[in-house]
């Protein structure tokens, strides 16, 4: 069964136990307040010994009680701006059974856990009184909950912070009151005059980003790392390393290899879910990485530099078979339905049907295992390793604007480079070749360009957007060479009378198609040749 969907938007306070809930209604836009009506849930929440998953803003719990029993996961904070109240992306599954979280849930957390199973580590009892607020149309727009908490540790061990956790004979309870004010169907604007009324009876914003992080830390540590954010916040976090023109050259890759990680790890139950757009993704932000510490490969020491790109490039292999699989089928399935019926249509689009379905399930099973194997998880650490720490040479202390400038420089030399070898490259197999050889450095062109963006403005945005032209031209001529081939390999098989004439007209069109895209490509090279010259930024 899948996991429904929705978004979480709400805001924390602490209050005092003898605190008394405003009269919401003198709130503009709140029309009225409904009566007032009392829960007693139960909610035991799961994580790994290291809790990996609260480092990270991620809760999993199953709760009883209420309307909304059940299991629910909510993912980190989706970005926002510094004024707005962050949202959540929040899943939910049926309660089953308390000691076995739902793989509906599950396929969410892979990425994160990496082989950890999760287990009970607080249970919360909240007597909750919720207050509904309503507009003048009789909208249901926010909750006020009025929460009483008692918290109860259920793993041991020691905390990730250092501090030991509490031991058999210690008190591993705690007990609070906070509100939480959390929209219905209203508008973020909602949130400040309600506030108002908040911080005038006594609330405070919350110490801690959850009941879980307050449960799990409940120290001067915990409330410090929760007014940081996320241990896990990536390229966010890695901003403020690029203030300034003097940004240092290893600060540019941190930030632009910290954006493309969160791209994996955003992706990664996607792609397990078989969304094409999601595997599309991963294995993009793979090739850029890999690109960049390609470009960028003299600031680092050279051994763990080489070990990552030589897993990179094994990861967007196995992203590359089943996204190349559904490109060719999906674009067959197009050409195919144009066709004027027939039985040697029907043939035809029967037989390509079965054989890129074959080559998709194939591929897809391969990424299937990766994706849970012990080599994909090491490589997900070992990029959290690179941006937290990264291997940078002693002596490599350069300039962030010089080294951008430089390392475009150089990528846009090797993309004139195979533009002349395809140039005076001979028609048939080995022009395709040298087109292909084009397009990959095109690409390698575009990531660059896009880190020298970070610091070097516009002109740098405009290199990547012309490098980008050209890879998506020849991106379609290689669809077509990649079509021609299977629709010759079939057309081999099954030389019957029927489907002849669709398998000819069909190669036809891919060979029009080539034909279509070196024209493009001509024109865009020609176009941007000014753009792309020696001293590029």
């Amino acid at each position: 069964m899948e996991a429904s969907e929705g978004l979480e938007i709400e805001k924390k306070y602490d209050v005092d136990a003898g605190a008394t809930v405003p009269a919401l209604e003198h709130a503009p836009g709140v029309a009225r307040v409904g009566k007032p009506h009392t829960d007693v849930l139960e909610a035991v929440y799961f994580d790994t010994d290291r809790h990996t998953l609260a480092a990270r803003r991620i809760t999993l719990r199953r709760r009883t009680g209420g309307k909304d029993a059940g299991w629910r996961l909510l993912l980190p904070p989706l970005a926002a701006a510094p004024d707005e109240v962050p949202q959540r992306r929040e899943l939910h599954a049926p309660l089953g059974r308390p000691d076995v979280v739902p793989d509906s849930l599950l396929t969410y957390l892979q990425a994160y856990l990496r082989g950890a199973v999760p287990a009970p580590v607080v249970r919360l009892e909240t007597r909750r009184t919720t207050h509904p607020l309503y507009g003048d149309d009789g909208v249901h727009l926010a909750d006020l909950a009025d929460d009483e908490v008692t918290a109860e540790r259920l793993d041991g061990g020691n905390r990730p912070d250092g501090q030991r956790n509490a031991g058999p004979g210690e008190d591993r309870r705690q007990q609070w009151r906070e509100w939480e004010l959390e929209l219905v169907h209203g508008e973020p604007g909602l949130f400040a005059p309600v506030e108002e009324l908040l911080m005038a009876a006594g609330a405070r914003p919350a110490a801690h980003a959850s009941k879980l992080a307050r449960a799990l830390g409940g120290g001067k540590a915990s409330r410090k790392r929760a007014a940081e954010g996320p241990a896990d916040a990536g390229a966010e976090s890695s901003r403020p390393l690029l203030a300034g023109k003097r940004a240092p050259a290893a600060a540019v890759v941190t930030v632009y290899v910290a954006a493309q990680l969160d791209e994996i790890l955003a992706n990664d139950a996607g792609a397990r879910l078989e969304d094409a757009e999601a595997v599309h993704n991963m294995r993009s932000a793979a090739r850029r990485i890999r690109s960049v510490l390609a470009a960028y490969a003299k600031l680092y020491r050279a051994s763990p530099v080489r070990r990552l790109r030589d897993e990179l490039q094994w990861l967007g292999r196995v992203l590359g078979e089943p996204r190349d699989a559904h490109v060719l089928r999906e674009d067959l399935r197009g050409q195919l339905g144009g066709l004027p019926p027939g039985e040697g249509a029907a043939a035809a689009a029967e037989r390509v049907e079965r054989r890129t379905g074959e080559d998709f399930d194939a591929a897809y099973r391969l990424l299937q295992d990766a994706l849970g194997s012990g080599r994909y998880f090491r490589l997900l650490d070992k990029l959290e390793d690179f941006r937290d720490n990264p291997p940078v040479r002693a002596d490599a202390v350069k300039s962030g604007q010089r080294a951008a400038a430089k390392a475009v420089d150089k990528s846009a030399k090797r993309l004139r480079r195979s533009q002349k070898a395809a140039r005076d490259a001979r028609r048939g197999a080995d022009q395709e070749r040298a087109l292909h050889q084009v397009r990959k450095d095109a690409k390698r062109l575009r990531h660059v360009a896009e880190t020298a963006a970070l610091i070097r403005g516009k002109r740098a945005g405009k290199v990547a957007k012309a490098a980008r032209r050209q890879q998506k031209i020849l991106g379609g001529f290689q669809d077509a060479v990649v079509a021609r081939t299977l629709l010759a390999d079939i057309a081999a098989e099954h030389a019957e009378p029927a489907t002849a004439a669709v398998y000819a007209g069909l190669l036809d069109r891919q060979e029009e198609r080539m034909l279509s895209a070196q024209a493009k490509y001509r024109k865009a090279r020609k176009k941007s040749r000014g753009l792309l010259r020696s001293g590029v930024l």
